[in-house]
């Protein structure tokens, strides 16, 4: 299994050796922060210096992927758009490195420390998804508006890849703990999902350069202050779809109407949203939910996935019946 303890020795093992790129020793102390699709390590300089490296799931993202990624978010930095970790370049001025695992290679950035701790319903939830709705709106502005390098490249998170048949987390019907009723259900969802979204379109103002996942683990707060992190699934994808990656694993929580209000006031104070586009919301966000189902499904291995196990599933049937007796 991808993330068990033999592999994640093998990675803080290759990591250390890789060290000496950025100017630290091999005697810092690593320590696991997360795994999801990467394995994210905190490195602690014996000088004092914190760095955050992000090792990057195997046969996921290309070198180029990657490189663009990081090209996005110095360009986010640069702009002042969004609070962002610096990335870090290593001593020979590249921002991207591997180090050999097996037959493999595995690629690392480096990213400044950002201080903080993830906004939760304590710490006034709604009052932050409202300063996140003016981020989003920002960071889609200047997502219409930068000229991307010429050798860009991320992936489409469209239909296709979210829940067709090239989807890029793998297949909802694999969910962990799913019915034949369940799956009948989710099927009719399914259907419709792709006819709404074929409807909704694809137009410049509706798809473009998004986040996709500025759900409350990719945030920091920190006095007024709220930080971004992890850009790692940035792609091409629906403006709106930003909004229903934002409230990731909580979409059948009372609060969410809540959120919702506070993150289109919030987007709107800063850029306008047609009716449109709000009244999609509730269909991504069901779209979003298969996806994580299908991801769960697809990444047992880890933490998340074992927490929320064959419990998401029978939820995402709720929330696919509750979608259905909507329309």
């Amino acid at each position: 299994m991808l993330y068990d303890d033999q592999f994640l020795t093998r990675l803080a093992d290759g990591l250390a050796t890789l060290l000496p790129v950025w100017g630290v020793g091999q005697e810092a102390e690593l320590r696991l922060l997360t795994i999801s699709e990467n394995a994210t390590y905190l490195v602690s300089d014996p000088a004092g210096r914190d760095l955050v490296i992000r090792v990057h799931r195997p046969d996921y993202h290309s070198e180029a992927e990657i490189l663009s990624e990081l090209a996005w978010t110095e360009a986010l930095r640069r702009d002042r758009i969004v609070v962002t970790p610096h990335v870090v370049p290593a001593e020979d001025g590249r921002l991207l490195h591997a180090f050999s695992d097996g037959g493999t290679q595995r690629f690392a950035v480096a990213f400044e420390f950002m201080s903080g701790r993830e906004p939760d319903a304590e710490s006034d939830l709604v009052r932050w998804y409202g300063v996140l709705g003016g981020v989003n709106a920002r960071l889609h502005d200047h997502s219409r508006n930068w000229k991307r390098p010429q050798d860009f490249v991320r992936k489409i998170w469209d239909f296709e890849h979210i829940l067709g048949p090239s989807a890029w987390w793998g297949d909802w019907r694999a969910a962990l703990g799913l019915t034949a009723e369940g799956r009948a259900v989710l099927e009719r969802v399914h259907d419709e999902l792709e006819r709404r979204t074929a409807a909704f379109g694809y137009d410049q103002d509706r798809f473009g350069l998004v986040h996709c996942d500025m759900r409350t683990a990719n945030l920091l707060v920190e006095g007024e202050r709220l930080g971004v992190i992890d850009f790692d699934d940035c792609g091409f994808s629906w403006f709106a779809y930003d909004f229903a990656a934002a409230i990731s694993f909580m979409e059948h929580e009372p609060f969410v109407p809540d959120l919702t209000a506070a993150w289109l006031e919030g987007y709107r104070r800063v850029s306008p949203l047609d009716a449109g586009q709000e009244a999609a919301l509730p269909m991504f966000v069901m779209l979003r939910r298969m996806q994580l189902t299908a991801w769960i499904a697809s990444h047992a291995e880890t933490p998340t996935a074992r927490a929320l196990g064959t419990g998401y599933t029978d939820g995402t049937v709720a929330l696919g019946e509750r979608f259905l007796a909507s329309l």
